[in-house]
């Protein structure tokens, strides 16, 4: 990370260090020039902490995260994202087909429904982070003339899905996948796009909630415009 991409977690302001090293290992928290508090406080906290306020939104921790850490496992988070929701997508395609024989489980595995599930993932998520970004870019960047930097935004967008990994227990234990548990992770994660977009731009919450709006709508034209296509996923890798 380069020496000037730090940012004070309190007042976003730049900063050259978060720490200054002393002799004998001594280190000491950098006080930032502007809001005269400590730029991250975070970096002597423990993980478990930065995470609980990461989960309850605060601007801090999520400034922390972005700015602040060299944290480049957007991507294996997404792909990781993806699978449990296609494999609950799966489940619900088949769940009405269920046994308890284990034979019909490694039999659903081989089958390319699974695979079309996790393409609709990702078709729908491109959806939504390209509606999300192509909108921040025409109003940030065209109509009021800032700058919008489309790899880090893409790079928050991503990080802030991790609510998405709710979904795991409901894959292990097998829940009942109940609309409101759905539901409730779908509308957390929307919360948590929205957080980054603030932190990242610095705006204000009305462009963040209208930018994650616009991109749940491009979701939501992609989801149903497949569902109406005479082909599928699964006849793409067939032919």
């Amino acid at each position: 990370m380069d020496k000037d991409d730090f940012r004070c977690i309190e007042c976003n302001d730049k900063a050259a260090e978060l720490h200054r090293d002393y002799s004998n290992g001594i280190l000491k928290t950098t006080i930032c020039g502007s809001c005269q508090k400590p730029v991250d406080k975070y970096i002597e906290y423990d993980p478990v902490i930065i995470l609980i306020d990461a989960i309850l939104c605060k601007t801090q921790a999520f400034r922390h995260i972005l700015f602040n850490t060299n944290l480049n496992i957007h991507w294996k988070l997404c792909v990781f994202c993806l699978l449990c929701e296609a494999y609950l997508r799966w489940s619900l395609l088949h769940g009405s087909e269920q046994s308890s024989d284990p034979a019909d489980i490694i039999r659903y595995t081989k089958e390319w429904d699974f695979y079309n599930m996790f393409g609709l993932a990702a078709l729908e998520l491109s959806a939504f982070c390209g509606g999300v970004l192509c909108f921040l870019w025409v109003v940030v960047g065209c109509l009021q003339g800032g700058t919008v930097e489309l790899s880090l935004l893409l790079r928050a967008l991503l990080l802030s899905c991790y609510g998405k990994v709710l979904l795991i227990p409901a894959v292990i234990w097998e829940h009942d996948y109940s609309p409101l548990c759905l539901g409730l992770i779908k509308l957390f994660v929307l919360m948590s796009n929205s957080q980054a977009i603030r932190v990242i731009l610095n705006s204000s919450r009305r462009l963040s909630l209208m930018a994650v709006c616009l991109g749940l709508l491009s979701e939501n034209c992609v989801a149903q415009a497949c569902k109406k296509l005479p082909w599928s996923i699964q006849d793409v890798f067939t032919v």
